[in-house]
């Protein structure tokens, strides 16, 4: 079936997701999660095959990571959507409303958006998370995986259509395009009138192609090219433990740390323990040159590495004279997506975040945070590093438009 056959049948399903209540949805949500657990052993077989290709194919490390599961990892996934249906429906809610002087009654209300199209990379959770966060908002998904996940998606959404159609809802709500050729990706930028939005999730690279060549509105996220700022004002101690947690909580996520900067002030201090407790956690240190004077094992960093979202255990390390200095770095390599400072300056931390231009910037805290589930909103289909319509982690309303609907009695203009 090709993509416009598959983008037209998402379409006639949308129509019927968009007036599905939220109990119908919800019942979905939960079938689909139970159905998951159910069926983990199939999932687990088809996986092993991806992570038997993988390894054999010379996949690094990071990326095997995310493309693994196993019985843990499918109950959270599965635990995802549960809590999903717990969130409140956005379909609906009044964003704004008021009585205009002529007597007519102004809402604006969220509506589906209709046929999103996510394209992304080895992450089977990914195909599970979209299809519930856009069941839910009441939009059809179209899932673009990766060959290197190919078997996990096709057994995942085999899953998931199943579980849909038997709470009641087309089984087309949820499909999975061909992933063995380019030609679908090209089909579905390319969608424009079918497909109402596109979300890339991946490497820069990926991103950026989509971005460039797609004739469907594009929600830009997040290559994560984080840094944490350990100012002169900062506690050391507090400092080495968030810096430590950014970079290696999770090594192979847009929101680890991938550069950290020390202001001169606090080097001394601050870079033995940190280089230590880094070196104990098998991550290798670009540094400049002043780095390099507190451990022989840091490498020279070069531009390169400052831009570098690194995705595997290493970090860029450079020290800087003033908070100015810091943010000037940010700005030159920076994407937008996470910055943080270590601070027991109120002042210092009110200038960094009036200053730093991401979607998220964190003050004590750890730059992993930057996460949907952690913010409270439930499951996200990815982070937005752009400026319109959504920016940070986007939930379900996210996953929303609006339209006006007007009330009256027989006005006239």
């Amino acid at each position: 079936m090709s993509v416009v056959e598959q983008a037209q049948r998402a379409r006639t399903a949308a129509a019927e997701l968009a007036v599905a209540t939220r109990s119908v949805k919800d019942a979905a949500l939960h079938a689909m999660a139970d159905a998951l657990v159910a069926r983990t052993p199939e999932i687990l077989a088809a996986n092993g095959a991806d992570l038997a290709a993988g390894r054999e194919g010379g996949l690094n490390a990071a990326v095997l990571d995310r493309l693994a599961l196993d019985t843990g990892r499918v109950a959270d996934i599965a635990d995802a959507l549960r809590q999903m249906a717990a969130l409140p429906d956005p379909i609906g809610e009044v964003v704004r409303g008021s009585t205009l002087p002529n007597g007519l009654e102004l809402r604006q209300v969220r509506v589906p958006f209709g046929v999103v199209g996510i394209v992304y990379e080895a992450r089977p959770n990914v195909t599970v998370d979209a299809a519930g966060i856009c069941l839910k908002s009441g939009n059809a998904v179209l899932l673009r995986g990766s060959s290197s996940a190919a078997q996990s998606n096709a057994a995942l959404v085999a899953v998931l259509r199943d579980a849909v159609a038997g709470a009641g809802l087309p089984a087309d709500s949820v499909q999975l395009l061909d992933a063995t050729t380019r030609d679908s990706v090209k089909e579905l930028m390319r969608a424009r009138g079918l497909v109402d939005v596109l979300i890339p999730r991946g490497g820069a690279a990926l991103i950026r192609t989509v971005v460039e060549e797609s004739t469907v509105p594009v929600i830009e996220t997040g290559v994560g090219n984080c840094h944490v700022y350990v100012d002169a004002a900062a506690d050391v101690s507090k400092a080495v433990a968030i810096a430590l947690n950014a970079k290696t909580q999770r090594l192979s996520t847009c929101n680890t740390a991938e550069s950290l900067l020390v202001h001169a002030a606090v080097a001394d201090a601050f870079l033995p323990p940190a280089l230590a407790a880094l070196a104990a956690a098998g991550v290798t240190v670009h540094g400049c040159p002043e780095v390099a004077r507190y451990s022989a094992a840091v490498l020279p960093a070069t531009d390169e590495d400052y831009a570098t979202e690194y995705l595997s255990a290493d970090i860029s390390v450079a020290v800087v004279n003033s908070l100015d200095a810091a943010v000037a770095h940010i700005r030159r390599y920076g994407t937008g997506h996470t910055e943080a400072i270590v601070t027991d300056s109120q002042p210092a931390a009110r200038e960094f975040v009036a200053r730093v231009d991401a979607a998220a910037v964190m003050v004590n805290a750890s730059t992993r945070f930057t996460d949907g589930g952690e913010f409270g909103f439930g499951a996200e289909i990815g982070i937005s590093t752009q400026k319109l319509h959504a920016r940070g982690p986007m939930g379900l309303p996210e996953l929303t438009s609006t339209k006006y609907v007007v009330t009256g009695d027989g006005q006239l203009r």
